[in-house]
């Protein structure tokens, strides 16, 4: 009796084993993830569904449900954070010295890498940081949004969209088909210096968003949950923003004049600059499933404006010292932060393949040919000379 009764659970046994890998094997498989960036940007239970539609919270304050992951388990509706409205006024104030900032690292991270026979051309150095710091701000987004929202939009869109620069990367690209330079080259390796540009800020790019993820995630474990911040640091961070940036109206009036082409002049464009980007994002991308017409906007006309404003310099009829400083201002200042890398390399990261590839091609190609239309006219019609620039006030 022992013997059968054994054998009789030994099968009731096998027949639930049978039963459960039945019951698995029906259920539908987790959502595929491709990479680390759409796990950043969808929660585990949203299926990567790789439009460019739902890329438009990138650049937004966290919202109510990412608030809730990233805070305190359990907590009370008193101790979760509050969340901000796309345009509202703590939203717009967080981009204001970020902007400034932003500009200082680009501009400082110019300075020390331009020097004589350097191995790595200085903008790929800005596009890599402003991309580390980007995936690994976006590692945390929940944690971040779960003590004050308006601090994640400070980072990603006001500080990484202004320290990276689409319009930059673009002229620099078409200035080595051209050959400004009057480098001892041929036309062949006029083409193989701009598509090492290209192809080497794509890829740096890319690679430092990933990068970037992956230590956030490393970093993350160690981060305790912590509670929303107090109304007076809110108020005192929105307080801080503001000044920042106008303190820059002084620094261009007050400062010698020798500064305002150096940086003061893009101080003063920085947060004009970053606020249209901000606007065109919110505005634009949700339009369009099929790449972010928002960023695409603002990195096509921005690398346009660059181009006017670097052919406005080198006119014949070359313009005053402080006006020659207020272009050099707009293209550092209005065109940097205009133009993002940072937000464009995590929206390439995230998009399904076909439409990543169509994004970059069209964001890369539109932004050539619309150069070459605006400095093309104007070395054919010999208007400029780009050995010739404009002079800057010296005191």
């Amino acid at each position: 009796m022992a013997s059968g009764s054994s054998s009789n659970s030994k099968d009731i046994e096998k027949e639930t084993l049978r039963a459960e890998d039945l019951e698995k094997a029906e259920q539908p498989p987790p959502p595929h993830r491709t990479d680390e960036v759409a796990d950043a940007i969808y929660p585990p239970t949203q299926e990567h569904v790789g439009d460019a539609e739902s890329l438009a919270s990138v650049n937004l304050p966290p919202s109510e449900a990412e608030v809730e992951e990233g805070g305190l388990p359990g907590a009370k509706p008193s101790q979760i954070a509050k969340t901000y409205a796309t345009f509202s006024l703590p939203a717009i104030t967080s981009l204001m010295a970020p902007s400034v900032f932003g500009v200082l690292a680009r501009l400082g991270l110019l300075a020390i890498t331009g020097y004589d026979e350097h191995a790595v051309f200085p903008l790929a150095w800005v596009q890599a940081a402003g991309c580390l710091i980007m995936g690994f701000t976006l590692g945390l987004r929940d944690q971040i949004g779960a003590y004050y929202g308006p601090l994640y939009t400070a980072i990603t869109t006001g500080f990484c969209g202004s320290l990276t620069t689409f319009s930059s990367w673009q002229l620099d690209v078409f200035l080595s088909w051209a050959n400004t330079q009057d480098a001892h080259r041929d036309w062949f390796r006029d083409v193989i210096d701009g598509l090492a540009k290209t192809i080497f800020t794509l890829a740096i790019s890319l690679s430092s968003v990933t990068l970037g993820l992956h230590l956030a995630r490393q970093v993350s474990r160690f981060i305790p949950r912590i509670k929303p911040a107090p109304p007076l640091a809110r108020h005192i961070f929105r307080v801080l923003s503001v000044l920042v940036y106008a303190a820059t109206l002084p620094a261009y009036f007050k400062a010698s004049p020798s500064f305002r082409h150096q940086a003061t002049a893009a101080l003063l464009f920085s947060f004009p600059g970053t606020l249209t980007r901000y606007v065109l994002a919110a505005k634009l991308t949700p339009l369009l499933t099929l790449f972010p017409l928002g960023t695409f906007v603002a990195n096509t006309v921005g690398s346009a404006l660059l181009g006017v404003f670097h052919v406005l310099q080198r006119r014949s009829a070359q313009p005053s010292p402080n006006a020659c400083a207020i272009l050099q201002g707009l293209m550092d200042g209005y065109c940097g932060c205009l133009t993002t890398v940072s937000t464009f390399a995590v929206e390439v990261g995230a998009l399904k393949a076909r439409r990543a590839w169509l994004y970059v091609g069209l964001s890369w190609a539109v932004s050539q040919l619309l150069l070459l239309i605006v400095m093309g006219v104007s070395w054919w019609g010999a208007d400029i000379n780009e050995s010739q620039m404009c002079a800057f006030a010296l005191s």
